[in-house]
């Protein structure tokens, strides 16, 4: 555990840099927040006190970012410099971190953190970004990937390696895995802000209700699967369903979404190879997203849609 915890903040921070850690229990108790030298932290007795906290019910977190020095505390105007992006991506985690991997318009991650079961933090290795251009990228990458929104603060904590998660009634332990050591630049991030707006990932089909009761997106949804059942234009589909319901925050990314999940749903159903429903879908918007976002979105719901049918099958 120890030596898990020292090779990540070792990867992360410099020598002689300051750094936050934040202990934080499930329990109605104030947290505790350490600002301290890397060395200091790194030291095996003060590895062994997290430890101990750790097992007796504590959460372990560490700054995403290097703190000024003589900072006692972890505001936003006591951080140094802007080390890391990140994403906290705790829904559909599987599917979305799969799609992070296949996408071209973001590098290859510096650690994936396995936080618990289908949930994880991505982060990257950074220079040349200063606090505005972080935090911008911060929330594009949330929106495009489907992470945390609250996410995109440079004074963010990240769960600490080789810890337990004690949120659970069975804690986990963090793993992390260290795909690359490059360090990255904003040209290395391929995010169009235009683009990334229309792919809000508040997913348009909620969990069954009651028996007898439906939303008013399971309706939507029933009434687009059995429109494309028959025949009926998808653009066409979308701009109705969009007309509808322009109550949401974002009809047409609202209708887009419905309409793309049930079209794959429907082809997949037909036989058509998932390989080819991606094709078919990133050929639906290659004149709205950049290339790279396009076919991630693509990736997504196309997984989207066959859980959708495994699921169907298992119940």
């Amino acid at each position: 555990m120890n030596q898990t915890a020292a090779d990540f903040l070792t990867r992360c921070f410099a020598p002689d840099e300051t750094i936050a850690l934040l202990l934080r229990s499930e329990s109605p108790t104030l947290p505790t927040q350490r600002i301290v030298a890397l060395e200091k932290a790194l030291a095996p007795r003060y590895l062994a006190w997290l430890a101990h906290e750790n097992r007796n019910g504590a959460n372990v977190y560490a700054a995403a970012n290097p703190l000024l020095t003589g900072s006692r505390k972890r505001t936003k105007e006591s951080i140094a410099s802007v080390r890391h992006l990140y994403i906290d991506i705790d829904t559909d985690g599987d599917t979305r971190l799969a799609a992070l991997r296949a996408s071209d318009a973001v590098p290859t991650p510096s650690a994936i953190l396995s936080t618990s079961p289908g949930k994880y933090q991505v982060l990257w290795r950074v220079e040349g970004f200063d606090f505005a251009s972080q935090e911008s990228a911060l929330k594009l990458l949330a929106i495009a990937f489907g992470g945390d929104s609250a996410c995109t603060d440079c004074n963010r904590v990240l769960r600490l390696p080789g810890f337990l998660n004690r949120k659970y009634a069975l804690a986990h332990r963090v793993t992390v895995e260290y795909p690359c050591d490059s360090v990255w630049t904003p040209a290395d991030f391929r995010l169009d802000s235009g683009a990334v707006d229309a792919m809000l990932f508040d997913h348009a089909i909620p969990p069954r209700r009651q028996p007898g009761k439906h939303s008013n997106s399971e309706t939507d949804w029933a009434w687009v699967s059995h429109e494309l059942a028959h025949g009926k234009d998808a653009v066409k589909l979308t701009r109705e369903l969009a007309s509808r319901r322009s109550n949401k925050p974002n009809p047409l990314y609202y209708a887009q979404r419905t309409v793309d999940v049930a079209s794959a749903r429907l082809w997949l159903i037909e036989g058509i190879r998932i390989d080819d429903v991606i094709t078919m879908l990133e050929s639906r918007h290659r004149f709205e997203l950049p290339a790279a976002l396009c076919s991630a979105r693509a990736r997504e719901i196309a997984t989207t849609a066959q859980r959708m049918i495994a699921r169907r099958k298992i119940a």
